[in-house]
C-alpha cells in the first residue's frame, strides 16, 4: 500500500469519531426536526407549518422582534468588545491591568443567577431604583422588554468577544503599527488599512459566535423579556409545551437554524476565499 494511500486512511480514522459526533448530534436532529416539520397532521406533507410562520401576525412579530435583538444586540457587543480589546492592547496603566483582571469574570456566573441579579438590579423595585428614589430620579423601564434582553446579552457574550479579539490584536506586530506611524498615518487610517484587516477574520468568528448565541438564547429572553412578541427560542417553547404543537415547533427551530446558517455561509465563503488568496 503506497505511503498517500496510508495516510489518507490514517486521516480519515482520526477525523471519523468527530464526523460520528456531529452525524449524531447535529445532522440526524436537523434532517428529523425537518420531516417532522412538514407534517401536516393529516397523514401528508406540505409547508404548511412554514407558511404559518409568515402569515400568522403574531409569528410574524415574533421573528421580526428576533432578528432586532439579534442585531442590536451583536452590535453593541462587538462594538464594547473591539473597543475593549483595542484599549488594552495599545493603552498600559492600572486601569488597563484592572479590565484584564476583572472582564472574565460574567463567564463564570451561570446564566439564571446573572439573569436573576439583573432582575434585582434593574426591576421597578430593584437596589438600583430604591438608591435613586431619595435624589427624585425615576429609574426608566430597563427590563421584562427588549432592553432587558438586549443588557442580557452584552453581559453574557462582551467576555468570550473581547477575549477573541483580544487574542486577534495581541498577533498583530508593533513593528507594522510603527511603521504605519512613521510614514505620517493617523489612527483612523491605521486602524483601517491595518488593524481592523489583520483582525477581520477573527471579528467574524466573534460575530458568528455572539450571532448564534443571541438567536437562539432562551434563559434571558425568557426572564427579562416581554410577554409578546417572544424571541423564537421562548416562542418554540410555548408551541411545544404549552400547545403541543410538535410539528409547528420543529418548522421554527429549523427556521433558526436557517437563519443561523446564513451567517455561517458568508463565514465558510470568507475563510475558503482566504485559504485560496493564501496558496
Amino acid at each position: 500500500m503506497r505511503k498517500e494511500v496510508k495516510q489518507a486512511i490514517g486521516g480519515l480514522i482520526m477525523v471519523s469519531p468527530s464526523f460520528v459526533l456531529l452525524l449524531v448530534i447535529v445532522v440526524i436532529p436537523i434532517v428529523q426536526s425537518f420531516v417532522t416539520s412538514l407534517s401536516n397532521g393529516e397523514g401528508g406533507y406540505d409547508l404548511s407549518r412554514y407558511q404559518f410562520l409568515f402569515t400568522d401576525k403574531g409569528m410574524r412579530a415574533n421573528i421580526f422582534f428576533t432578528l432586532k435583538v439579534t442585531v442590536v444586540s451583536c452590535a453593541l457587543v462587538l462594538l464594547v468588545s473591539y473597543s475593549l480589546a483595542l484599549y488594552m492592547r495599545f493603552s498600559s496603566g492600572k486601569l488597563v491591568d484592572w479590565i484584564r483582571k476583572t472582564y472574565m469574570i460574567p463567564l463564570f456566573i451561570p446564566g439564571v443567577i446573572a439573569t436573576y441579579g439583573l432582575m434585582n438590579l434593574l426591576g421597578n423595585h430593584g437596589w438600583l431604583a430604591r438608591l435613586l428614589l431619595p435624589l427624585g430620579i425615576a429609574l426608566p423601564r430597563l427590563i421584562f422588554d427588549e432592553k432587558g434582553i438586549v443588557i442580557a446579552n452584552i453581559w453574557f457574550n462582551i467576555p468570550f468577544a473581547t477575549m477573541l479579539l483580544s487574542s486577534a490584536l495581541t498577533g498583530i506586530p508593533a513593528s507594522i503599527i510603527e511603521s504605519a506611524r512613521d510614514t505620517g498615518a493617523g489612527k483612523l487610517r491605521i486602524f483601517l488599512r491595518f488593524i481592523f484587516p489583520l483582525s477581520y477574520k477573527t471579528f467574524l468568528v466573534a460575530l458568528t459566535f455572539v450571532f448564534m448565541g443571541v438567536i437562539g438564547s432562551f434563559t434571558a429572553p425568557f426572564l427579562l423579556g416581554p410577554n409578546a412578541p417572544q424571541m423564537l427560542g421562548v416562542s418554540m417553547q410555548q408551541v411545544f409545551g404549552v400547545f403541543q404543537e410538535r410539528e409547528q415547533a420543529a418548522a421554527m427551530a429549523f427556521f433558526t437554524f436557517l437563519l443561523c446558517s446564513v451567517l455561517g455561509y458568508f463565514y465558510i465563503r470568507s475563510m475558503a476565499g482566504e485559504e485560496v488568496a493564501n496558496r
